[in-house]
């Protein structure tokens, strides 16, 4: 019934992270891109990249990069785009590339971005395949907020998917919010515009799910035996971090006191 010891430290890493990532916010990115849908790509080459949202985190400005934008500047139609989408989506991927290179000691969080399908090395490899040339983001430098939400609510904290549950539990807004699904749709329809809005909401909600975190107000599936387990180190780890806990357990212990010095005595 417990919760192993490491899963228990696994939980205190992770809220140290992100403890000290809102401490110094001045150096935090959150990041999130669209592409095409990798399930539907029959020669296994990476998935193109459609737009790309990185929000700064202590401001709250935005900056985007999307084959739409750039389409604009060229002067080419949406609904011509398809012949010219590798120049689009090279010139695109350039600019983010020179974003990195003066961003890349910046801590950057993102949402599952962590392989060839779906992640900062699909996007380095996109861009490698139109003849670019990718900046590295150091791996220390990466933090996975999907992850880190397992780590402090455990693995059933949420139904699937989970970023649209956990946002319909809290009620944030879904305006533009697309599922990755419809996301891909998107991408095949050239609906590029509902791309980027959707694509710019999601790093908009991610700061508000790490903020609600912060102040305690994030709401999830999760029950304190889900988090804390019933061992001794979960009990410990419970009334450490919860101030009604705590006192109750002060005032259990203080009561129990008096009543072994009273049969002492």
């Amino acid at each position: 019934m417990g919760i192993p010891s490491y899963k228990i430290k696994k939980r205190q890493k992770a809220k140290d992270t992100l403890s000290g990532l809102i401490n110094n916010d001045e150096n935090v990115l959150i990041i999130h891109y669209s592409c095409e849908s990798f399930y539907n790509i029959k020669d296994g080459r990476t998935p193109r990249v459609t737009s790309i949202a990185i929000r700064f985190f202590e401001s709250g400005q935005t900056k985007s990069f999307s084959i739409h934008k750039i389409a604009e500047r060229e002067g080419i139609a949406l609904d011509e785009i398809e012949s010219d989408y590798d120049d689009l989506e090279y010139k695109m991927l350039n600019e983010y590339f020179e974003f990195v290179k003066e961003h890349k000691n910046y801590n950057w969080i993102h949402w599952n971005m962590r392989d060839m399908n779906y992640g900062f090395e699909a996007i380095k490899n996109r861009f490698s395949v139109l003849d670019g040339e990718p900046v590295k983001i150091k791996e220390s430098k990466k933090y996975d907020l999907a992850r880190i939400m397992v780590s402090l609510y455990g693995l059933n904290y949420i139904g699937h998917p989970r970023l649209k549950k956990l946002v319909e539990k809290n009620g944030i807004t879904k305006r533009d919010f697309l599922t990755g699904k419809r996301e891909a749709e998107c991408f095949e329809s050239k609906e590029f515009v509902k791309l980027h809005q959707s694509t710019l909401r999601k790093v908009d909600i991610f700061q508000t799910i790490i903020e609600r975190w912060a102040n305690n107000s994030l709401e999830t599936n999760s029950n304190i035996i889900d988090i804390y387990g019933l061992n001794p180190q979960g009990v410990f780890e419970l009334v450490k971090n919860h101030w009604l806990f705590y006192l109750i357990s002060t005032i259990f212990f203080l009561f129990l006191g008096g009543l072994i010095s009273n049969f002492m005595g």
